[in-house]
């Protein structure tokens, strides 16, 4: 009786002892990090250098000149690649700038009238011979009709900027560069009206290019 009774004993001893060892050692999910240190993963940007994307505007401006055949002075880059048609600014400019050009906006602005000049006197030219064929349909010849009427108001417009560039007067500037974007829209808006495929609709599409450069550089760029 008293050889059971001192087992029974033994017994309860060592299962204390069992428990006191079990919940005094640490836990193995947090023995890894030292004594009062949060147990956060590492971030996958520790260690890492700062550095800067680059702007969409350049890369853009970049990819755009790059399908050019020839280099391109960077500051009528930089002029044109504000500008809503780039290429269509740097391939109709570039023809009448002389060696001695000042590249800067109300230089490249002069330039661009001269070239808007010469291609509405294109225009003016074809669409005045499409006029008097007599193979021409009517209703066509009408549409023609309008767009002589406003290749001839582009070009006493591109006088006026001239003039308003010389007196350097950007309100007078503003304005005719404006009723230029007016007048070549009344051509194509002839032709869609009538819901008809216009003859000279490649023509007056660049025109309309170059009257949206100017007014961009012009409005835009230009500081008396």
């Amino acid at each position: 009786m008293e050889m059971n009774h001192f087992s029974l004993v033994l017994i309860s001893l060592s299962c204390l002892f069992s428990f006191s060892a079990s919940t005094s050692a640490p836990s193995p999910l947090y023995s890894e990090f030292p004594s009062g240190s949060p147990a956060s993963p590492p971030s996958p940007f520790d260690g890492q250098t700062s550095f800067s994307f680059p702007k969409p505007e350049e890369e853009k401006r970049d990819q755009t000149f790059s399908i050019l055949p020839v280099s391109v002075d960077p500051g009528l880059q930089r002029i044109c690649g504000d500008t809503d048609h780039p290429i269509e600014c740097i391939t109709t400019t570039v023809p009448f700038l002389g060696e001695k050009v000042a590249i800067e906006p109300v230089t490249i602005l002069k330039v661009g009238m001269e070239a808007m000049n010469n291609k509405t006197k294109e225009a003016l030219a074809k669409a005045t011979m499409l006029l008097q064929d007599p193979a021409t349909p009517k209703h066509v010849a009408s549409c023609l009709e309008t767009c002589v009427d406003s290749y001839n108001a582009i070009l006493e417009s591109d006088q006026k900027v001239l003039d308003a560039i010389n007196i350097r007067d950007l309100y007078q500037l503003s304005m005719e560069l404006s009723s230029n974007v007016e007048n070549v829209h009344a051509c194509e808006d002839e032709f869609e009206e009538a819901d008809i495929e216009s003859p000279i609709k490649e023509m007056d599409s660049l025109l309309a290019k170059m009257i949206s450069n100017s007014l961009a550089i012009g409005v835009d760029m230009v500081h008396f």
